[in-house]
């Protein structure tokens, strides 16, 4: 089965399981996905969460109900999920912009979201710059964090990671170990399968694996796509993710390897428009 078609498959399971407590790990499973690569691909393609994208559906359903059918909203709030009535008409309230009493007098109109199908677009227009890179196991040095996938946590606590190494002077301190063949700061992120954290470094490649106050990475021999990123931080980096998962994986032929895989911020400002990155993305 393709990527896609795996993605789909988790799709489909989350749809045929909105009224129960799955976990992320079942999910994920059903896109032979560990859960951090799954909740991060949904998102590159989808724009939203995997959190967001059950409520959102439940939600959908619930008004569906409460138009359809009299079951009292005391007995909705349990069936999609929420501990009391008040946690119920509060989410509802911030999906539709109306409460589910307010549905049962004919007020308000309601926001539905639809059953998610993974299509391709096709363009084109732009092309990926990529090449192939055959690399042997090396070393890193840097700081690791461990970081919770649950309700997609990482996505918010690794932007703050990054805010604390520019500002205590880690970089500054990375920089000078910086001798292997990759020139730059890496972010690193290492996930494993059925695992609800992820391990994420901020790094350089050290031949030596000479960490003084740091911790030491080994990142396995691997066959790496490595994607230009031109532009300013953070939308170039989020912009070249999206076309990588939503435009290149369908069509080269390429998997996704399931190693570590990591962003490098070569030196310079980040912020201009003519920033220069990558993306390193072990295939097979």
């Amino acid at each position: 089965m393709s990527w896609l078609g795996s993605l789909q498959n988790a799709i489909d399971f989350m749809e045929d399981h909105l009224l129960e407590d799955v976990s992320i790990e079942e999910i994920a499973g059903h896109a032979n996905a560990s859960p951090f690569h799954f909740q991060r691909t949904f998102s590159i393609l989808t724009d939203i969460t995997v959190g967001d994208y059950l409520r959102r559906r439940r939600l959908t359903l619930a008004a569906e109900d409460l138009m359809k059918t009299e079951t009292k909203i005391i007995d909705l709030a349990y069936k999609y999920g929420y501990d009391t009535p008040e946690a119920f008409t509060k989410a509802f309230r911030k999906q539709h912009g109306v409460t589910p009493s307010d549905v049962r007098k004919g007020i308000g109109k309601l926001q539905s979201y639809s059953r998610l199908v993974i299509q391709v677009s096709l363009k084109g227009a732009d092309p990926v710059k990529y090449r192939i890179v055959e690399k042997e196991g090396f070393k890193a040095v840097g700081v690791k964090r461990q970081f919770s996938c649950v309700n997609d946590e990482h996505l918010s606590r690794i932007p703050k990671l990054w805010e604390e190494v520019n500002t205590d002077g880690t970089c500054d301190s990375l920089v000078p170990l910086n001798n292997g063949e990759i020139n730059g700061i890496l972010g690193v992120c290492v996930s494993e399968p059925n695992v609800r954290a992820i391990d994420y470094w901020i790094a350089v490649e050290n031949v030596e694996g000479e960490s003084g106050k740091f911790d030491v990475l080994e990142i396995p021999a691997s066959k790496w796509a490595v994607f230009e990123v031109h532009g300013a931080m953070p939308n170039a980096m989020q912009d070249a993710w999206k076309k990588i998962y939503s435009e290149w994986f369908p069509s080269s032929g390429y998997e996704y390897a399931g190693t570590a895989e990591f962003e490098l911020y070569p030196a310079g400002n980040a912020y201009e428009p003519n920033y220069y990155s990558e993306i390193w993305i072990p295939v097979k």
